[in-house]
């Protein structure tokens, strides 16, 4: 490993600041959804670095964009790296950018210090990994990966009607091919920590062990409608009232369990009148937990909470199962080497565990696995206000580039 070679902070800074003007909101932040507008500008601007890398780009047919820095012997198993550009709505700068851009400079700095690799370095922008238009998220690197239908995710709708399949064409991101380098050698994905550990701990590199297990559910409580007026507290269907006991259930269920964290991120209730007792309200819950058994404890009581305070309030239920993934273990080479990285260029690190879903979930499925994390200041994330500073990302890209020397050049 060579420690001399060092990313170059300032080109990782601008081109950060120049991602988030695609999509910057009035507070600082960025609302870039996936298949929009503002994620074509964003994506057309990727490829334009990676050419200027002399990098090959490929779109495969869920849009998702690999630019690849050849290698001495392109037959061996390729080295991959990257993350996602989609936002949340008014979400932050670094969430995903981070380690789409962070590779893109690891490309830069070996290209310029003519640097060449035995195996090729592949750099990821995968579709939609935050799933807040189309639901599941992480779908570009699911289709990618083999674990989500590439037809059923065509058909997910955005909250206007209008298809997956349908947006990615609009904005000319719809590849006529699939792209699978696989067998992959290693893959690492460097990531804002996006919660309060590192920050709180002063350490600057995060090891994550794994990404803990993920459930989500969309459920539709079903009443009567009535005048708000006339119609008696007893003798009421009230959707809106049963969803009120629901959400506490579900945060108490959470709270009993411990190291387990449950949350109603949507609502929608309808008429929505002020003078209307509701008679549907649609939500959506968010349950996370790094051990599987006691997750699935709390997905189990969730479920039974929901029917039985329906019931007494007279109202009927329908429960999806949105997404469901297991819990991903890194392999554990891959931590020992981005620990040795971090330690022999001088920078603190911990292991931990992440309570974020990234692509990582299934890539690690099908291929090596690690992921890189660098402080969120005061652990904010998915929030305009989310700050890293521009040294930690540096920081983080430079282990990502020691990591990534060593894996390529492994033979």
């Amino acid at each position: 490993m060579n420690q001399k070679i060092r990313i170059n902070q300032k080109r990782l800074q601008r081109r950060l600041e120049e991602m988030a003007m695609f999509g910057k909101t009035a507070a600082g932040g960025v609302s870039r959804i996936a298949l929009t507008e503002e994620d074509k500008l964003g994506r057309e601007t990727l490829i334009t670095w990676l050419k200027e890398e002399q990098c090959e780009v490929h779109i495969d047919a869920m849009g998702n964009i690999f630019g690849v820095y050849p290698g001495k012997n392109r037959a061996l198993a390729p080295v991959l790296t990257g993350s996602h550009n989609d936002t949340q709505p008014k979400g932050g700068r670094f969430d995903g950018t981070l380690g789409v851009i962070a590779g893109v400079e690891v490309i830069s700095t070996l290209r310029e210090n003519s640097i060449k690799l035995e195996r090729d370095v592949i750099l990821a922008n995968w579709t939609n990994e935050e799933g807040t238009r189309f639901t599941p998220g992480c779908t570009g690197s699911g289709v990618w990966s083999g674990k989500l239908s590439q037809e059923e995710m065509y058909l997910l709708k955005d909250q206007e009607g209008k298809t997956f399949g349908e947006e990615l064409e609009k904005i000319g991101f719809k590849g006529s091919a699939q792209y699978p380098p696989l067998p992959l050698h290693a893959a690492f994905e460097l990531h804002v920590e996006q919660g309060p550990v590192l920050d709180s701990s002063d350490v600057t590199i995060g090891i994550p062990e794994g990404i803990v297990s993920p459930r989500w559910y969309d459920v539709d409580i079903y009443g009567e409608a009535n005048h708000a007026g006339s119609t008696p507290m007893l003798c009421r269907q009230d959707a809106l009232y049963a969803f009120s006991k629901i959400h506490q259930r579900i945060r108490d269920l959470a709270v009993e369990a411990g190291e387990v964290v449950a949350t109603v991120g949507q609502i929608t209730a309808s008429p929505n009148s002020r003078n209307v007792i509701a008679s549907h309200v649609h939500f959506t819950i968010d349950v996370r937990g790094w051990d599987v058994a006691k997750t699935d404890n709390v997905c189990a009581g969730i479920e039974e909470a929901i029917a039985t305070i329906a019931s007494a309030d007279q109202c009927q239920v329908e429960i999806e199962h949105t997404w469901r993934e297991d819990r991903a273990d890194f392999d554990q080479a891959l931590l020992k080497q981005i620990e040795e990285s971090a330690n022999q260029l001088g920078l603190t690190s911990m292991r931990m565990y992440s309570g974020a879903s990234h692509d990582m979930i299934y890539i690690n499925q099908v291929a090596r696995g690690a992921m890189i994390f660098v402080p969120s200041v005061g652990g904010k994330s998915h929030t305009e206000i989310e700050e890293t500073s521009y040294a930690d990302c540096g920081a983080g890209a430079d282990v990502l580039l020691q990591c990534i020397m060593k894996s390529a050049n492994d033979l």
